[in-house]
């Protein structure tokens, strides 16, 4: 009897020593933060909101109190399932999704460690959810980079009133740059303009279909499509003096005239701070709604602009601004 009296003594004292070790674990990393951020592909718009997110958050938690992992799946949508994997082995506290693929790899990989996604156009057709309202759910939110693709579509008739064919230049296996796609073809066929749809698979074929797009059309149109920010500057060598007008101003700055864009800098900020909301306990990420951005920019590319001799005054005069160098 007293042997097993000592056993239970010595389980007992096991236990507490267990819970007290814990809670020194816990008392420890108080206020100590792992973020990984997925980054699909390293181009301009994405780099910026990576970028904005960073600074931001180490700014709302403490430099000293957020740990990032920060990590590029350099356009391959395997990498993103790879990355996202060793971010849950690691758990960390917030995944940060930046682009389509990367927040879908997020998606199938976690449903408790909460993700944020940027850069993502429209979240219903990113996630394949019906009758999208607003609210993901469970353990996803974020913000997104839409950009009104009704003015995008007005732009491109105020600067090239004589054009009578647009070309619409995509990556197929991006289901955001299908949705804009869609919707600047109503658009523009509502206006009677002909749409010629170019779309590429993808980076092996963006120079042969871009070409073709560019002696088949009077204008390209470009989306926010990562394939084409990555290859942008690839397809300004095959477009000669057909005009693009482009979905953001990363795209705009490698092959385009004028685009309609948000800020990714900006992006990235909004979504950090709703990171830090979400790590300091402030709200509840499953009843967050996306955010969008409420500021778009029109702004043109200088150098093209000079190459097909568009009146940059005229441009200035209508509200557009230069695009700054990188």
């Amino acid at each position: 009897m007293k042997s097993k009296k000592l056993l239970s003594f010595v389980l007992a004292l096991v236990l507490v020593l267990g819970v007290l070790s814990a809670t020194a674990c816990q008392m420890a990393d108080d206020g100590k933060y792992t973020v990984g951020i997925c980054q699909l592909v390293a181009h301009p718009a994405l780099d910026a909101a990576t970028q904005g997110f960073i600074d931001t958050l180490k700014t709302e938690l403490g430099e000293e109190n957020v740990e990032f992992l920060n990590e590029n799946a350099s356009n391959d949508v395997n990498v993103c399932t790879t990355i996202v994997t060793n971010f849950v082995s690691k758990k960390v506290d917030l995944i940060m999704a930046n682009a389509t693929p990367a927040l879908t790899a997020a998606v199938n990989g976690t449903t408790t460690i909460p993700i944020l996604g940027t850069s993502i156009t429209e979240y219903g057709t990113a996630l394949g959810i019906d009758d999208f309202n607003g609210v993901v759910g469970g353990n996803v939110s974020g913000t997104s980079d839409l950009a009104p693709l009704d003015q995008q579509a007005e732009m491109i008739v105020d600067l090239y009133p004589d054009a009578e064919k647009v070309a619409l230049l995509y990556c197929s296996s991006e289901p955001n740059s299908k949705y804009q796609v869609k919707v600047i073809r109503e658009e523009l066929e509502a206006k009677g303009i002909t749409c010629i749809d170019k779309s590429f698979t993808d980076s092996n074929d963006v120079n042969v279909v871009a070409a073709a797009a560019a002696t088949e059309a009077d204008v390209i149109y470009i989306p926010t499509d990562n394939t084409a920010a990555e290859c942008a500057a690839a397809i300004n060598g095959v477009i000669g003096d057909t005009p693009v007008i482009a979905g953001e101003a990363g795209i705009c700055a490698g092959c385009g005239v004028a685009t309609l864009s948000i800020n990714y800098y900006d992006l990235g900020v909004a979504t950090a701070k709703m990171a830090a909301k979400i790590l300091k306990g402030e709200a509840k990420i499953e009843e967050m709604p996306i955010a969008y951005s409420e500021v778009f920019t029109k702004q043109y590319n200088a150098e093209k602009c000079e190459q097909l001799g568009v009146d940059v005054d005229a441009l200035k005069a209508k509200g557009y601004t230069a695009i700054e160098a990188n």
